[in-house]
Formats: C-alpha cells, sequence, structure tokens
C-alpha cells in the first residue's frame, strides 16, 4: 500500500493466557507501526465462541500494558474504525459474504456434519478437503433448501485452475496451486464468520497496511490473497514471523511448549521476570538489529526496528539468556523501585519487620529472578538449624576452635556498641582481626554462620548483622557459640 499512513494491528483470541509468540508478534506489530509513525490497532478475534474463556480479553489488556505496548484504537478506548471486537461486527461479514454468493464468487453449502466426517475419512492423498459437492448446485435446489431452513455455510469458490502467488517481505515470493486450496468456510452455520473471513473484512476496512503473523499461518496466505481479488482490494504488505522453538534435553529442538518451562507472559511474570526484561529478550528472538548492542528500552527499539532484521530461521527460547537479561534489569533499577517490587517476595519470607531497602541493597546484585528472594532471606525470620561443621572453612582459615574464640570476642565487641549501623560494626570486626591477628575472613566466616545458619548468604557478615539488629544477632551469636562448645 504504497503512499499510506502504516496501520498494523494485534488481533488476539481471548482463549487464555498470552504466549510469549503472540507477545512477540504484537510487539513487532507495533515497532513496525511506531518505526514509521504509524497507528497500532488491538482487535478481538472472537469468532470462535467455544474457545472463549472468561476473563481472557482483560489478560490481553493488562498484558500489553505492563510491557508498555499502547494501542491507538481498541474495544476499550474507541477509534475510527470500530465495534473493535469481532462478535460486534456480524452483519458486516454477513453482507460481504452474501455479497460473494450474488457475484457468484462464493455458495451455499448445505453439507452435514455427518458427510464431512464421511468425506474426510474417506479421502485420499490426493485431495484432503472438502470435495465440493455443492458448489453447483442448481438455483432451484438452493432456494428450495433455503426455504426449508436447511442449516448452511457459506463457502469461498477457489478458481480450479492456475496458482496464487504472493510477496512476503521475509520469506519472498510463494506461489501456491488452486488446486491445493480448498474452498474455504467464510461463514459458519451459527452465522459467525471463520477467522480467515473476518481477518480480511477487518483489515480493509480498518486500513491495516501491514498483516504481521507467525510463519505457521503462510499457507493460510493464498486464501487471504483470492478474498482479496474477489472483492477488487488492495493486498496488505505481509510479514511473517520465524517460529519460536525450544530446546528438549536430548539437544534436538521442537515447537516451545509448557515443556520446555513457562510459555505465556503471565506465566514468566509469576516465575519472577521483569516484564521489560521478557519484551527486550523476545524481540530478538527472530530479529537482529545492527551491532552489538543487547540491551533495549522500547523507545531505542522504535528508533532502531527495521523489517529488514527479521530473520526466516526459527529461534530458540533460551531461559538462562532471559535470567541474563532480567538480571541486567534489576541491577540497573533504582534501589527505590527495586525495594517496592520486592515487598512482596519479602512478605512471603517473613511476618517481621526489617529496613526492607537493606534487604534489596543486598540482594540486588545477586538476585536473577525475584522468585529467588523468600528462599535467599528465610534465614532472617528465623535462625535454621545447621551443623557445626559450616564453620569450618578452608579459604577463611576457620576450623571449631578458632571459631569459638572469635565468636566470644565478636559478642564482647559488639554488645558495647551504642549505635548499630554499618560503619560502627566495620570497625569493630576489622580491629577485633587485627586484635587477635587474624586475616579478616577469619573473623567475619564464622560471624556469618553463627547469624545466618546458612553456608551461601545474599550478603556478608556486617549487612546481615545491621539488618537483623542487636538484640538478635547477640542472641544468634550466643547460640552459635554454644553449639562449638
Amino acid at each position: 500500500m504504497i503512499g499510506s499512513r502504516v496501520r498494523t494491528r494485534y488481533a488476539p483470541s481471548p482463549t487464555g493466557f498470552m504466549h510469549i509468540g503472540n507477545l512477540r508478534t504484537a510487539l513487532y506489530e507495533y515497532l513496525i507501526a511506531k518505526s514509521n509513525s504509524g497507528d497500532f490497532v488491538l482487535r478481538i478475534e472472537d469468532t470462535d465462541q467455544g474457545r472463549f474463556v472468561d476473563g481472557a480479553i482483560d489478560t490481553i489488556y493488562n498484558s500489553l500494558r505492563m510491557v508498555g505496548i499502547d494501542y491507538d484504537e481498541g474495544p476499550d478506548i474507541g477509534g475510527n474504525y470500530g465495534p473493535y471486537i469481532q462478535s460486534e461486527r456480524l452483519e458486516i461479514y454477513s453482507k460481504y459474504a452474501e455479497q460473494l454468493v450474488k457475484e457468484g464468487k462464493a455458495y451455499y453449502c448445505f453439507c452435514n456434519k455427518e458427510r464431512l466426517e464421511s468425506l474426510h475419512k474417506e479421502s485420499s492423498e490426493l485431495f484432503l478437503g472438502y470435495d465440493r459437492h455443492c458448489r453447483d448446485l442448481p438455483k432451484e435446489e438452493v432456494i428450495r433448501l433455503l426455504s426449508e431452513g436447511v442449516p448452511y455455510v457459506i463457502r469461498q469458490k477457489v478458481p480450479l485452475e492456475g496458482s496464487t502467488t504472493f510477496e512476503d517481505s521475509v520469506f519472498g515470493k510463494i506461489t501456491v496451486s488452486n488446486s491445493e486450496i480448498e474452498d474455504q468456510i467464510l461463514i459458519k452455520t451459527d452465522g459467525y464468520p471463520t477467522y480467515n473471513f473476518a481477518n480480511v473484512i477487518d483489515d480493509h476496512l480498518m486500513n491495516i497496511t501491514h498483516v504481521v503473523r507467525g510463519s505457521e499461518y503462510l499457507s493460510s496466505t493464498p486464501k487471504y490473497n483470492l478474498l482479496y481479488e474477489s472483492f477488487g482490494w488492495e493486498i496488505p504488505t505481509y510479514i511473517h514471523l520465524p517460529l519460536i522453538m525450544g530446546k528438549n534435553d536430548d539437544g534436538t529442538i521442537s515447537k516451545l511448549s509448557k515443556r520446555h518451562g513457562a510459555t505465556s507472559f503471565e506465566g514468566l511474570i509469576n516465575e519472577g521476570y521483569l516484564a521489560e526484561a521478557i519484551l527486550n529478550y523476545i524481540v530478538l528472538l527472530g530479529w537482529c538489529p545492527e551491532g552489538n548492542q543487547e540491551i533495549f528500552s522500547l523507545g531505542e527499539l522504535i528508533k532502531v526496528f527495521d523489517i529488514k532484521g527479521i530473520s526466516k530461521s526459527p529461534s530458540i527460547f533460551d531461559y538462562d539468556k532471559l535470567r541474563w537479561f532480567n538480571a541486567e534489569y534489576i541491577r540497573n533499577m533504582s534501589l527505590e523501585n527495586f525495594t517496592n517490587m520486592c515487598i512482596p517476595y519479602f512478605k512471603k519470607a517473613t511476618s517481621k519487620e526489617f529496613s526492607w531497602s537493606k534487604v534489596a541493597s543486598i540482594l540486588q546484585q545477586r538476585v536473577t529472578q525475584l522468585t529467588q528472594i523468600p528462599e535467599m532471606i528465610k534465614f532472617l525470620d528465623i535462625l535454621p538449624d545447621y551443623s557445626k561443621e559450616l564453620f569450618i572453612n578452608k579459604k577463611s582459615k576457620t576450623n571449631i576452635e578458632n571459631s569459638k574464640v572469635v565468636l566470644k570476642n565478636v559478642i564482647d565487641e559488639l554488645e558495647n556498641i551504642n549505635v548499630w549501623d554499618y560503619d560502627n560494626l566495620h570497625n569493630a570486626l576489622i580491629n577485633l582481626a587485627t586484635k587477635l591477628e587474624m586475616k579478616n575472613g577469619t573473623v567475619m566466616w564464622p560471624t556469618r554462620i553463627a547469624i545466618s545458619g546458612m553456608q551461601v548468604t545474599p550478603g556478608g557478615a556486617i549487612e546481615i548483622l545491621e539488618i537483623l539488629g542487636k538484640g538478635e544477632s547477640i542472641k544468634r551469636l550466643k547460640v552459635g557459640l554454644e553449639k562449638l562448645s
């Protein structure tokens, strides 16, 4: 559509959670529109009422908002081409289908379910679709069946000879023989349009210039084009995206599914990934920017996104790589924002109150998923039972005997501290190491073990002492000393 204002649409079906493949499609459509100063439209395709899931439309709204994808037109904000929910546009589809029937480009099909099922069972490898039984019914027979109220669908008359060719921006020119294309249903017996038919009508009426979707729909594109040609409408630009695959345990790859891990946006959020990190990662699943930059804000993506960077090859969803992105975003957050984001996870670990900003500060450089937090800080809630063998550490040169000496002296030093803060705690322990003629680690290791009961903690001895407070810290140190004695 040369010279037209770029308009793309995201048209999901409200059938449950938003798959990351669908989110990637929405993102690419958004970037194609915005990088060309165009419009991005949200349209709900609910023509398959049997698959409709309550609350799914709200999930679509919320998911797009969480990642910052704002649409210019949609069901909840309106626009010049509404309504934007297909079940509210049934009269429109019926009108255009009847127009094709009148022009001899579509026909009423009265074949019942039983006949179609038997046809499917008997079909050979030569033709696996509808046998066009009703395509050339006499006009009188059609009138009779309609007057008797026999249920029917409306099917498109696909040319029996020749071929259909279309140009895709990613996969190039593709030609399909018309003999391989079934006389597809346009309107079902319940009056609802099929997905393919409704898409064509809506995309034309809403002036959509670029149709973006997964490469699994390449085979459907000739059907779209034949409809556009039947109406005499201009064909939009097609952009088919590569599949997203998952890596199996045996090293092979297959289409991404739940056996590989979370596959929905909501599922990844529940696993502790940030919306911004998810968006940044999935944009690179099938698109390659110029240069080596990997971290992009949505604003930066709008500036650099180009259709030419979209690949034909399938992409593999790498959860380790997503964790890397997530960690980078966590580290680059302000401490205040990170703290606020962590509060729900803190509450899962303990009902006690601590200086949450201090807790967050020891976590920020170590966390890769927010869901790790409760396990990492559960020792703050209650001192876990632990073995005295944890006090033995070759690198810190600690053993049972010198750990006893350290803990006794640490307790004496800390009981004399009046202002319980990082600097005073740091000075007390460093000076104690000098006094005992020990390395700093020889003092810090048994102190941290005694106050945490864990071999690995998100912070060091001084940070944990400050967070626990004087009373709880000394209490735990005495428990450790008793354990060693």
